[in-house]
């Protein structure tokens, strides 16, 4: 398994993984085993790579099995659910830092191929990325729908997120969680 900042030539094979679990095209016997909610075009993810060098993926046989994204609070402020994020994050604190849009960074989505779920690769793609992360940035924020339970339990209890605080936006309820990123 090779783990990796995603390159330009592998977008499309990342846009193919990622349809198969985005909550408005994924299978609807798979949601129960996790989804992703928002959508992303191939222009957002040329940002990501070229820009915030944010885009992680694990290769298996040369072919993409999983991939985590990780950026800037600036990339994520055009969609209206972070951009609410960003609001608040003055409002909160993790282990004594006061978060902000400099110390901190948004994590995820992250997409594991089912067939090779329960293998390690979500907790190292995890690691390789936040390795990578921590170069720019001491804390690490994300969040999950809380109906996304399978996501939950693998944030906090494979790679040790803590939950922040709940909030609720557009008719959805979430954890916020996040984790220092040395470790």
């Amino acid at each position: 398994m090779e783990f990796r900042i995603a390159t330009l030539s592998e977008i499309d094979e990342v846009l193919t993984l990622h349809q198969k679990y985005q909550i408005d095209s994924i299978n609807e016997n798979d949601k129960s085993d996790g989804f992703i909610t928002t959508a992303f075009t191939k222009a957002h993810l040329v940002e990501l790579i070229q820009i915030e060098q944010g885009l992680f993926v694990a290769i298996n046989d040369d072919v993409i099995v999983a991939y985590a994204m990780s950026a800037s609070w600036n990339y994520w402020s055009k969609w209206p659910m972070f951009e609410y994020m960003i609001k608040k994050l003055p409002e909160l604190s993790y282990e004594g830092i006061e978060l902000n849009i400099n110390n901190s960074y948004q994590y995820g989505p992250v997409c594991v191929d089912k067939s090779i779920r329960n293998s390690g690769v979500f907790e190292a793609l995890f690691e390789f990325a936040l390795t990578e992360m921590s170069k720019r940035y001491p804390v690490l924020v994300t969040f999950v729908n809380k109906i996304n339970t399978r996501s939950f339990a693998a944030h906090t209890r494979k790679v040790k997120l803590d939950v922040i605080q709940e909030f609720e936006f557009n008719n959805n309820y979430y954890y916020e969680l996040a984790c220092k990123t040395e470790r």
